[in-house]
Parts: C-alpha cells; structure tokens; sequence
C-alpha cells in the first residue's frame, strides 16, 4: 500500500544550499580569508563547521580556534562574500519545477534565513526570485534579530501566513535549521546532495538528495 504523506499549506525554505548553490562559495571565501589570520581550514571543515551558522558563530568559533580577527572582521568577510557571489552563483537543480509546483497547487512558500537581505538580494536576485520573497515571504535572522536553532524566524513566518506549526514544512540543509525545525513543531526535509546527513537526521528531519523527490513526499504528483 503506497505511504500517504500530509500536503503543507506553507512550505519554509532555507536559502543557502537549499535555494541557491551558495555554500561552498561563501565557505571557500571564509577558509581563505581565515588562513590570513593563521587558522588553516580545508573546505570540507568549514563547511562542517559553519554551514546553517550567522557570521557571528563563525567568529566566534574562528577566535575559539586561535585566529587573530580585527574588530571589523565580520563586515570585511560579508564583503569579501558579496563581491564573489556577485560573479554568479546557480538555483539548486529542480527549485524551478518545485515553485512551479507550489505554485499550480496554491501551496504558499516563503524564504527564512540565517543570512542578511543584502546576501539574499545578491543570490536570489541573480536568479529572479528576489521579486517573488521579497518583503512580504522573507524572514532573515539580520531584520527579526533572532537566529536558527532557535525556532523565532519560522514561527514568524507561520505567523504571517496564518498557518498552524502543524501545516508548514520546512526545507533545510543545516543542522541549525533541522533543531529551528524541531523547536518549532515544524514536520522538516533534510537536503542532503552528499554525505549521510546523520546530524540532520538526529534532529528529526527526513532525509532526501534530490529536489525532484518533494512532489512525492508532500502528497504532490507533478502532472
């Protein structure tokens, strides 16, 4: 017998790594401008360490790590990361066909980041969605002054539809944002394009690799 899984009447996206293919862009950026203050980082640990954190964390952990940062640190970073993301960064393959999707099926969706609106209008700009999000279906923890894990920026969203805990969905690709999820009541899919996913996992997210495999499980055929 088929398994029949709930249809949402909101989906919540993360926005880096989920939307956009931002996360190795912005990491590589950190890893070489770490290395200048003497803390070498490969990709693949920044990435562990960073991905689903605010700038903020990043410094902090960076300074717990022994790197010597200017108090201007955190501003120079974001520069450094704006300036390569204006080069181009893509849509994560199938985002297109699933808005497409909500879309048809009257499903509302919105964006909810760690990230400031200043990144989002670069990345999701270049690729058309900045309209779509932009002021009325986008959460940033930089405006809301409140960041995942903690479950504030997709409540407010839930809260700005008007939809239950209980009927939103939240897409993400963080440890950070599976816990927000988790806090929040929020049923949560884990994009996991590599690797095993197991610290999504743990918080409670259901694990999937591919954005074409969404229809299916929130109850969407794509006809």
């Amino acid at each position: 017998m088929p398994t029949t899984f709930p249809t949402p009447k909101l989906v919540i996206f993360d926005c880096d790594g989920v939307l956009v293919d931002s996360e190795v862009v912005s990491n590589q950026v950190v890893a070489d401008n770490l290395a200048k203050f003497g803390l070498h980082l490969t990709l693949s640990e920044c990435m562990n360490l960073f991905v689903g954190a605010t700038m903020d964390d990043v410094l902090q952990i960076a300074l717990e790590r022994g790197a010597e940062l200017p108090p201007t640190w955190v501003d120079d970073v974001y520069q450094e990361t704006y300036e390569r993301l204006q080069q181009g960064v893509p849509l994560v393959q199938g985002i297109p066909e699933l808005l497409e999707l909500l879309d048809r099926q009257g499903i509302q969706c919105c964006v909810a980041s760690n990230g400031s609106e200043d990144k989002m209008r670069i990345t999701l700009g270049q690729n058309g969605l900045w309209d779509r999000f932009h002021p009325n279906a986008m959460f940033s923890a930089h405006s809301l002054g409140v960041a995942k894990p903690e479950p504030g920026l997709f409540l407010a969203a839930a809260s700005h539809f008007d939809v239950q805990a209980r009927d939103c969905l939240v897409i993400e690709d963080s440890t950070t944002g599976a816990t927000a999820a988790a806090r929040a009541g929020m049923r949560c899919l884990g994009y996991i394009p590599e690797g095993d996913g197991a610290d999504l996992s743990d918080q409670g997210a259901e694990l999937f690799n591919a954005m074409a495999q969404v229809p299916r499980l929130i109850g969407l055929a794509d006809d």
